[in-house]
């Protein structure tokens, strides 16, 4: 998972002695000499005089600085591990609320929107793996320079800021829902103790835990919770498919009091009786109120592609071809875990699926020990993954509203306190995760997928006219872009003005 976040940490390529074939290297070698960000330095400590801190995720530029002094970097990771460290920039969170999308638009409609989303980032990926080598940039931010300016840079900087605030609101939000669980199994606490409170805990969490390794200015060793992390999810993916062969049909009937029910916010229909009709028949295509949130949660849980140009960089004896295949071998792998976690999810509660499978579970069996022990994995890695997300977002800050300053102890603290209490006040007040997973996909990770891969492809991509078909098709993916950021922003906002006014009529 934090591969994706700390992707603005990399730096370009210079194409000085790359193989010079069609797919390596573009013949526009030139455009290499853009040296708009410094050479790079790993986070795993291998330089301990450099600053971490200033590492670029956003960049002053420098023209004065000589071609020679970055040289081409040959990559070292191979075809396997590059897979490996997609997968676990693609995997995330987003994979706990794919059933409740299932859920929202049928099986036959959720896999429609399945396999075109995965096919529109691949499309994404490739989009930028050939503007990076027409303009001799290997950084999100750095195409965006290039292509129009501070405006592109901003855009490009701003959207990935974003994606990593909502990854980290969600793992925020997971604490949240699956601490105070965790507790009660162990203390037999009751609903009304307050050290068993979601809002509470994950309060206390920042601060003991999330905090202090937040302030390290050197995060490289975290970087291991992103296999962790993956690891985890392939465990809560094993435990869905046995689950759903262990849990009747139809469910267990809830107590309508029940807290847990309340905490959770879970769809319009959770307070139906389970029916046979309703629990135990899947429906192929459904539309209600909630429908709209399908197709964010589904890009939200595709982003990868700020890390796509740095895996780039690392992969060994690179070309673009090479690095498609990675991309299209790990998408994949990640498209069937995400079927099969939403349609095992979806079958074992149907219409009550919640926008957060790990928690529905809670609600029929609170103590059961396998998913206790997948609750726990999972609130480990989401822990200690927060504090690898929140450093490029604090590095992007600090560059933005300080960009030549050197580092300060004081400055770095309080930016740190800013972006935890600011995640924490969005976590608390934030009713449910979907409308994280909602919001986030519907703006940022619309605009790292569709709509800044294909505006800096008709920019930068200067060979090929505009009459042409991958021109055309460019264009026709930014439109789409822009009309699946507006339509489902349009249709999210709806949907809170009707819940709003309906809790109001209550």
């Amino acid at each position: 998972m934090p591969n994706d976040k700390l992707a603005g940490s990399r730096t370009e390529m210079k194409c000085l002695n790359a193989p010079q074939d069609d797919d390596s290297c573009s013949s526009n070698s030139n455009d290499f000499a853009y040296s708009d960000f410094p050479k790079k330095i790993p986070l795993n400590g291998q330089y301990p005089d450099a600053d971490a801190e200033s590492l670029n995720f956003l960049s002053d530029h420098n023209p004065s600085k000589k071609k020679y002094e970055t040289e081409y970097h040959q990559g070292s990771a191979s075809f396997g591990m590059s897979v490996f460290n997609l997968g676990n920039a693609i995997m995330g969170s987003g994979i706990l609320g794919l059933s409740f999308a299932m859920a929202n638009t049928g099986i036959a409609l959720f896999v429609i929107l399945l396999v075109s989303v995965a096919i529109f980032s691949l499309y994404s990926v490739h989009l930028l793996l050939k503007t990076a080598n027409e303009a001799g940039a290997l950084v999100y931010e750095s195409l965006g320079y290039k292509a129009f300016g501070i405006p592109g840079k901003l855009a490009a900087s701003c959207s990935i800021t974003m994606q990593n605030i909502g990854a980290m609101s969600s793992y925020l939000f997971i604490i949240k829902y699956e601490l105070p669980i965790v507790i009660q199994s162990f203390t037999g606490a009751h609903d009304g103790e307050w050290y068993i409170n979601g809002d509470y805990l994950v309060i206390l969490v920042s601060i003991i835990v999330i905090l202090p390794l937040s302030l390290l200015r050197n995060l490289g060793y975290l970087g291991y919770t992103s296999g962790l992390s993956l690891l985890c999810m392939v465990f809560f993916l094993i435990v869905v498919i046995i689950k759903k062969f262990q849990i009747p049909c139809p469910l267990p009937i809830i107590d309508g009091g029940n807290e847990t029910m309340h905490m959770f916010n879970s769809t319009p229909h959770s307070d139906n009786v389970t029916t046979d009709d309703d629990t135990c028949k899947p429906k192929y295509f459904v539309y209600n109120s909630q429908t709209v949130y399908a197709i964010p949660i589904l890009t939200f849980a595709f982003v990868c592609h700020p890390t796509i140009l740095p895996m780039y960089d690392e992969l060994k004896d690179r070309s673009r071809r090479k690095m498609q295949n990675v991309a299209n071998v790990s998408f994949l792998a990640m498209f069937i875990m995400y079927l099969l976690a939403a349609l095992f999810g979806y079958l074992t509660f149907n219409i009550h699926v919640g926008p957060e499978l790990l928690h529905t579970y809670s609600k029929f069996y609170k103590h059961d020990i396998l998913l206790l022990v997948v609750r726990l994995a999972v609130l480990a890695a989401v822990t200690l993954t927060v504090p690898v997300v929140l450093f490029p977002i604090r590095t992007s800050v600090g560059h933005l509203l300080f960009p030549k300053k050197d580092f300060s102890w004081i400055r770095h603290v309080i930016i740190t306190l800013s972006l935890l209490a600011g995640t924490n006040i969005l976590v608390i007040f934030v009713p449910s995760i979907k409308d994280i997973f909602g919001f986030i996909g519907a703006s940022a990770a619309a605009m790292l997928i569709f709509i800044l891969p294909s505006a800096f492809y008709l920019r930068l991509v200067k060979k090929e006219s505009m009459k042409s078909m991958q021109k055309i098709g460019a264009l026709m993916f930014l439109i789409l872009g822009f009309a699946v950021m507006f339509g489902c922003m349009t249709l999210i906002i709806y949907d809170w003005i009707v819940n709003s006014m309906e809790d109001q009529g209550h």
